[in-house]
C-alpha cells in the first residue's frame, strides 16, 4: 500500500420548475446508487451468495486502493518527480492491477485475493527498499494477519496461514535489509516520521476493519439463527435452549386449551385451483391466523396441510386459557369469512376446542418442533372431526369456563372416539364485545 510524502420532464404533475432544474443539474440518487452497485458487483455473477459477498468486498478494497494510490502518485509527482519517480511508477502499476481485480474473478474465487495480497507484499518491500525501514512502511505487513481471513474466506486455512507467514517473513526481512543507511532515496527525518505515522494509522485501520467485519458477520449469523429459532419455537423455549442446550425441554401444565381447525372441502377446492393458487390461498389464510395468534397471545403449534393447531396456556400458564382461545377461534372464523368474500371461493372451517391438562416439549433432533400432547389434545382433535362447517365445537370443561362471558348452543350428546358419550356445545359469540 503506497504512502505519500507530506506536502426531467415538465409535464409531470406536482413538479415545480425549480425541482425540474435541480433534476437536470444532477443525476438522480437512485441512478448513482445503481452505477455504484454495478461497480461493486462487477465480475461476481454466477457465484454463490457467500462467495459473492466476499468478492464484492474485494472489489471495494481494490477501488479504495486505486483512489488512495492515485492521490499518492499525484502528490509525489508534483512534490519531487526527479526524486520519487520509481515510487510513482510502482504506484501506477498498483493502479493498473487493482483496476483489473473485477476481471480476475472469472479465473476463480481466490484469484483476485491472491493478486491483491501479492501486489501489496511486493509493493511494500519495494517502497521500504527505496525509503528505508524508518519510513515504517513494512509495519503494514502486520495487517495481513487479519486481512487474509477476510479476502480468502475462513475455510481456506492453508492460503490464510501461508499468506500470513509470507507477510511475517517479509516484515522481518525488510527490517534487516533496509536500514536508513541502505535506503535508495534519501529522505528528510520529518518526512520519514510522517510516513511512519501514516503506516501505523493504515495498519490499525485495516486490522480494525477486518475485526469489525468478522464480528459483524458473526452477529448477523447469530441474529438470523435466533430469528429462525423464534419462528419455530416459542420465545421462552428458545431462551431455555440457549441457556441450557443439553437439557431437554419438557413441561406439564395443569390447564391449557387446544384448538384444531380444518378447512372443509379442501381436497376438491385444491384440485380446482391447482398447486400454485392453492399454496397462495393457504399462505394467505395461515398468515392471517398467525397474526391473530400473536394478537391474542396464544401459541401456534403447527400446521398440517389445511389443518391449523393453536394453544393457550403453553408454554407459559395463563389465567384464562379457554377464554383466550375462544376469542381466537371467533376471530379465525371472521378471517375465513373475509377471505371467502375477497376470493369468491367456498371456504369454511370446522373447529374443535378442548381444555384440560397437557404436556409439552421440544421433540426431535433434526427438524425439531415444539409439540403438546395429552387427553385434552386428543379430545380437541376429535371435536374438530365431529364439528360442522362454520362451527366451533367445545367440550364440557371449556363450556364451564366460558359460561359467564360467552353464548353457546347445545350440540347434544355424541359418541367421541376414545372418550365415549359426552355432551358438547357450539360456541356462538363473546358477550363482552357485544
Amino acid at each position: 500500500m503506497a504512502q505519500h510524502t507530506p506536502a426531467s420532464p415538465e409535464t409531470r404533475t406536482g413538479v415545480s420548475g425549480g425541482a425540474i432544474a435541480r433534476l437536470r443539474a444532477s443525476p438522480p440518487v437512485s441512478a448513482l446508487a445503481s452505477r455504484l452497485t454495478r461497480l461493486v458487483e462487477a465480475g461476481t455473477q454466477g457465484y454463490p451468495p457467500e462467495t459473492k459477498r466476499r468478492l464484492k468486498i474485494l472489489n471495494m478494497i481494490a477501488y479504495l486502493i486505486v483512489l488512495t494510490t492515485v492521490v499518492y502518485a499525484l502528490q509525489q509527482t508534483f512534490l519531487d518527480y526527479a526524486r520519487y519517480w520509481p515510487i510513482i511508477y510502482i504506484n501506477l502499476a498498483i493502479i493498473v492491477i487493482m483496476l483489473a481485480v473485477p476481471f480476475m474473478h472469472r479465473f476463480g474465487p481466490v484469484a483476485a485475493a491472491l493478486a491483491i495480497l501479492v501486489t501489496e507484499c511486493a509493493a511494500l518491500l519495494a517502497f521500504t527498499s527505496f525509503l528505508g525501514r524508518e519510513s515504517g512502511l513494512h509495519v503494514q505487513y502486520v495487517a495481513f494477519s487479519a486481512a487474509a481471513f477476510v479476502v480468502y474466506g475462513l475455510h481456506r486455512t492453508w492460503l490464510i496461514f501461508s499468506s500470513i507467514a509470507a507477510a511475517l517473513i517479509l516484515h522481518i526481512l525488510a527490517w534487516f535489509w533496509f536500514p536508513s543507511t541502505a535506503a535508495l532515496i534519501r529522505t528528510e527525518q520529518d518526512v520519514l516520521d510522517s510516513m511512519y505515522i501514516q503506516a501505523a494509522i493504515t495498519t490499525f485501520g485495516i486490522i480494525a476493519a477486518a475485526v469489525y467485519y468478522a464480528f459483524r458477520l458473526a452477529e448477523t449469523a447469530k441474529a438470523e439463527t435466533d430469528a429462525l429459532l423464534r419462528n419455530i419455537l416459542p420465545d421462552t423455549v428458545v431462551e431455555r435452549l440457549k441457556a441450557k442446550p443439553a437439557e431437554p425441554v419438557a413441561d406439564t401444565f395443569p390447564e391449557a386449551s387446544i384448538l384444531f381447525a380444518d378447512i372443509t372441502g379442501f381436497v376438491p377446492l385444491a384440485r380446482e385451483l391447482g398447486a400454485k393458487e392453492t399454496v397462495v390461498l393457504l399462505n394467505t389464510l395461515v398468515s392471517r391466523f398467525d397474526a391473530l395468534a400473536e394478537h391474542h397471545g396464544v401459541e401456534k403449534i403447527k400446521t398440517i396441510g389445511d389443518a391449523y393447531m393453536v394453544a393457550a396456556g403453553v408454554p407459559e400458564a395463563a389465567p384464562q386459557p379457554a377464554a383466550q382461545l375462544a376469542r381466537m377461534a371467533l376471530a379465525m372464523h371472521a378471517a375465513v369469512a373475509t377471505l371467502r368474500a375477497e376470493t369468491g371461493h367456498a371456504l369454511d372451517m370446522r373447529m374443535g376446542l378442548a381444555t384440560g391438562p397437557v404436556m409439552a416439549g421440544v421433540i426431535g433432533r433434526r427438524k425439531f418442533s415444539y409439540d403438546i400432547w395429552g387427553d385434552a389434545v386428543n379430545l380437541a382433535a376429535r371435536l374438530e372431526t365431529a364439528s360442522l362447517p362454520g362451527r366451533i365445537h367445545i367440550c364440557p370443561a371449556t363450556r364451564e369456563r366460558l359460561a359467564d362471558t360467552f353464548d353457546m348452543e347445545p350440540r347434544g350428546t355424541i359418541d367421541i372416539k376414545g372418550v365415549g358419550k359426552q355432551d358438547t356445545w357450539f360456541l356462538l359469540r363473546d358477550r363482552s364485545t357485544s
